[in-house]
């Protein structure tokens, strides 16, 4: 069977430009290991990278069209939209029978199966988790002329209109899986992603990487020497030597999780590259850090998430604000300055609890680097389906708009924390919109920016206390108001920026 898998096209909101949590970054190698599946099965398959390589639907149905495959499979990625122009096009490829079957997988797909089979009518099946099995069972039915609307993880609608699916076992043996397949455009990227492991041992009430892996599965992770051995096959191959874990937990649970960490240090110390990794607070060991770091650690994400007790145990984080400041301590002294997830607005959160994220994030020296800065003073918790907290709000009737089915709109219940919200939303989207080139990496900084830097900081820092201050005193801010202080700041931000010809 020829299989061609299609990234698409994807547009970016301006005002959505710094929400990256619409998809993990770990999707990026979903197409990838489905392809080495396949592959591994007897099956001609293609990937076209239609975000990365900036193509067209038009270029994309050329493609299409000269690789003539029996099934196209599409990894839909949610971007703050409905995507009409995606479903427009699947309609024309299928109306021109371009190919037998079109198949769609992903975290968006999976968590969103039935809007896209309702919306969709070229969309013949929408694979539920994990691709590779599923994909490679389709592929093999095609081959032999059966039916594939009784394969396990694959959704297919019934005769009612309705959707029916069972649910397919998960891979507990990831070692066994094929290596991904990287096309051209993902080795042009700046690091090369690498998956050691999946799902997460955590319930985050916000997170629905368990959602797309299913209700009962574990973290799982690759051994430490089949992660060796792709990275070695890569380094011999390209000799990329710069590489990111897209797990979003790298760490497995308890004393095995730190055993395993310090095993893969010790097989990388050799290969000599730089990785970065993403991990929670509470599997921040000094003896561990201090060993990934010897092999090469030079960039770590972590999810502090909150500064207060109260809001970590709302969220359902399983940890406290003490452990986000000992892995604070021990990143620090090890020579890495950790990115962070911040969730600043929650929708119950108070003034007091604003107040005490303030202060927990002055107190730990979060609010000077200016990235960093502009991300934590704004960040509110996205609500996206699949989360324990979207199908809470729903429940409470507190959903008060929908952009797609995909992502619930919650209003903040407090006031005062709405607006804060507000003015620093608009204020930093003018930032990320004015910065994403530089920030991005697709232009150059130009030459002597710390000085700017430190001043937007120091004027985001600013705008936040003294709003904050005023709401805490009872300053009620009428749209006015805010439109006003929103304009001040942003002058003042617009007119740095352009005196260093940021355009």
């Amino acid at each position: 069977m020829k299989v061609l898998l299609l990234e698409h096209p994807r547009s970016i909101m301006q005002e959505r430009c710094n929400d990256i949590a619409n998809t993990p970054l770990s999707s990026c190698l979903i197409s990838g290991y489905a392809a080495g599946m396949l592959m591994k099965g007897g099956h001609a398959v293609e990937i076209i990278e239609g975000y990365l390589e900036g193509l067209s639907y038009e270029q994309i149905e050329e493609r299409i069209r000269a690789f003539a495959p029996d099934i196209l499979g599409v990894h839909m990625v949610y971007h703050w939209r409905e995507d009409f122009a995606l479903f427009a096009f699947l309609e024309r490829v299928g109306q021109s029978r371009l190919a037998s079957a079109i198949t769609a997988y992903g975290f968006f797909a999976t968590l969103a199966a039935p809007d896209i089979l309702r919306q969709c009518a070229a969309v013949d099946a929408v694979i539920i988790g994990e691709a590779e099995a599923p994909f490679a069972a389709l592929a093999e039915a095609g081959a032999a002329g059966i039916s594939f609307t009784t394969i396990p993880g694959i959704a297919v609608r019934d005769s009612s209109g309705g959707i029916k699916y069972t649910n397919q076992e998960t891979v507990r043996d990831l070692d066994a899986i094929p290596f991904p397949v990287r096309t051209e455009a993902l080795y042009r990227l700046p690091e090369v992603n690498l998956l050691g492991s999946r799902g997460c041992y955590g319930s985050c009430t916000f997170c629905y990487i368990n959602g797309y892996y299913g209700k009962e599965s574990p973290w799982r992770g690759r051994s430490p020497e089949n992660i060796a051995a792709e990275i070695t096959r890569i380094v011999e191959r390209t000799g990329k030597r710069e590489f990111y874990f897209t797990d979003p937990n790298f760490f497995g649970p308890g004393q095995a999780g730190q055993d395993r960490a310090l095993r893969i240090a010790a097989l990388l110390k050799p290969i000599s590259i730089l990785f970065g990794i993403e991990g929670r607070v509470n599997d921040i060991h000094d003896d561990t850090i201090a060993a990934l770091v010897d092999a090469g650690l030079r960039h770590m994400l972590i999810g502090l998430e909150s500064g207060r007790d109260e809001s970590l145990r709302r969220m359902n984080k399983m940890t406290t604000v003490a452990q986000n400041e000992n892995a604070l301590r021990i990143l620090r002294k090890r020579g890495i300055e950790p990115n962070v997830g911040f969730i600043m607005f929650e929708p119950d959160s108070s003034l007091e609890d604003i107040r005490i994220n303030f202060e927990f994030l002055k107190r730990n020296d979060l609010l000077k680097n200016l990235p960093v800065t502009a991300n934590v003073l704004y960040h509110h918790q996205i609500v996206l389906e699949g989360t324990q907290a979207f199908h809470a709000l729903e429940r409470e009737g507190r959903l008060e708009s929908r952009p797609t089915p995909y992502e619930g709109n919650a209003q903040l219940r407090n006031p005062g924390v709405a607006v804060l919200a507000d003015i620093m939303r608009q204020v930093t989207n003018v930032l990320f919109s004015r910065m994403d080139g530089i920030w991005s990496g697709k232009l150059m900084e130009p030459p002597g920016m710390q000085r700017q830097y430190e001043e937007i900081n120091r004027i985001l820092v600013a705008l936040f206390e003294i709003n904050l201050s005023a709401l805490e005193a009872g300053d009620i801010f009428d749209a006015g108001g805010i439109a006003l202080r929103v304009r001040a700041a942003e002058k003042e931000i617009e007119d740095i920026l352009n005196d260093c010809q940021i355009i």
